[in-house]
């Protein structure tokens, strides 16, 4: 029989030690884990207050699920809270350590338990390491609701996880934590003298602590690991206290600490610096801002957005392929992540850099919104419109229209322009990269129209 300190959602294998005993020697990050969906920080979407997650843990109405997010953002914890909530068996499991045989047994013991009317949830921490062989043995036991099945992956389950299993599964997917939501869990822990740092009597500006968060980029778990270094690297002083600084945590980091506000002018003097050195195609400068905002802590798909915009406002149809080049970086560092993803963003910055430069997809676009605002929105010309029905054509509508495929340059002298409008040139090409072939095109294009038989009559 159980005592009141043992409850039940103790794993098929665990005991119950007490809280004094079992949190010495743990790390802050175990340590301070949430125990409770009101302690639990982030994914809101899921499980704020009359989410359908919330509701479906509340009522203990699971079923198999999968939660897919980036380290740190609360997986394990959020299978945790689930096995105590629900009061189930809770059994982890590591898709790096574990094989066949420990999946086997474990299904056993559980099928069981269900005879005695216990439920098990079986946790997988890294299901993407799991072979086809090892996913296989899951299916029976989720099919006969043998188990409650939770994964955790960092990866794309529809690529790492077997089709019949994944059907069998909700999947979650979770945000990785704001600076704000990990500033918070760091003052948590400060001040916490059960679980965290409040025997320390440690001391942090919100300068400190907005740094440590920033550099954890959205990983708590990565947040607590360095406030707990930097606590324990800072000796205390002749008051007991325990004052952590910016050198201290340079010492741990083993890095300096660049100066940096994302919210505020630093953040601004540099994109500026990023964005002006590529367009004066410079690419050593190029990397050196980009490589400052990197490692400073700037988020990264912010940088790759901003690059997208030099794409098209710098560099135009002088070089096509810029656009494509920029959006490809943003879905490697999507897929690979940091350090290395960082190297996708600066392959794109230097091609940025040394493409051929025009801003005549910029210029053109602006003139045309300066019109838009000085002159009134013509009604579509009337040979311009499709005559879908008998009345619309009665009406005017396509008449005059000329199909440029049936003339023999591929193009007529039709006015397409709204009547007010006649004759605006808005795009003019440069002679650079490929846009010089573009104002060649362009040329011969008027040339033609103006030694068309249409033009001549007029």
């Amino acid at each position: 029989m159980k005592s009141k300190s043992q409850p039940a959602h103790l794993g098929l294998f665990a005991t119950e030690e007490p809280v004094e005993t079992s949190l010495r020697g743990r790390p802050l990050a175990d340590r301070m884990r949430p125990r409770t969906l009101e302690e639990f920080v982030g994914q809101e979407e899921l499980l704020a207050p009359g989410k359908p997650l919330r509701m479906q843990i509340e009522r203990d109405e699971l079923g198999s699920m999968l939660f897919w997010g980036p380290p740190g953002c609360g997986k394990t914890t959020l299978a945790r809270i689930i096995a105590r909530h629900t009061r189930c068996d809770f059994v982890p499991f590591s898709a790096v350590l574990s094989g066949i045989k420990e999946i086997k047994e474990v299904m056993a013991k559980a099928e069981s338990a269900r005879a005695y009317a216990r439920r098990t949830i079986v946790f997988v921490d890294e299901m993407h390491r799991f072979n086809r062989a090892q996913q296989d043995a899951f299916l029976p036991h989720v099919e006969a609701g043998n188990i409650l099945l939770i994964g955790a992956t960092t990866e794309n389950p529809s690529f790492e996880v077997i089709a019949p299993l994944l059907s069998r599964m909700k999947v979650y997917v979770l945000q990785p934590l704001s600076e704000e939501q990990i500033a918070g869990l760091l003052r948590r822990a400060i001040a916490d003298t059960e679980r965290g740092l409040g025997e320390e009597h440690v001391e942090a500006s919100e300068k400190i602590l907005g740094r440590i968060a920033i550099l954890a980029n959205g990983d708590a778990r990565a947040a607590y690991n360095t406030l707990e270094a930097l606590v324990l690297g800072t000796p205390p002083d002749e008051h007991g206290r325990r004052i952590l600084s910016e050198e201290r945590l340079e010492d741990v980091l083993q890095k300096k600490l660049l100066p940096y506000d994302k919210s505020g002018e630093e953040h601004y003097n540099l994109i500026s610096a990023l964005h002006k050195s590529v367009r004066n195609s410079d690419p050593d400068a190029t990397l050196y801002w980009l490589a400052r905002m990197l490692e400073s802590g700037e988020d990264p798909l912010y940088i790759a957005r901003r690059m997208v915009r030099m794409a098209s406002e710098d560099i135009g149809l002088a070089e096509p392929g810029a656009l494509a080049v920029t959006i490809a970086a943003k879905e490697a560092f999507d897929f690979i992540g940091p350090p290395e993803g960082n190297l996708a963003l600066a392959q794109a910055a230097v091609y940025l850099s040394l493409a051929p430069k025009s801003n005549a997809l910029y210029t053109g676009y602006g003139a045309v919104k300066q019109d838009l605002q000085k002159t009134i929105a013509e009604p579509v010309p009337l040979h311009l419109r499709n005559p879908v029905t008998n009345l619309m054509r009665n009406l005017g509508y396509g008449q005059g229209y000329q199909y440029a495929h049936n003339a023999k340059e591929k193009l007529t002298d039709m006015t397409c322009l709204p009547e007010s409008l006649a004759g605006h040139v808005y795009y003019h090409p440069t002679d650079q990269g490929f846009e010089a072939r573009l104002h060649q095109r362009l040329e011969e294009i008027r040339r033609i129209r103006k030694t068309s038989p249409g033009s001549q009559k007029k």
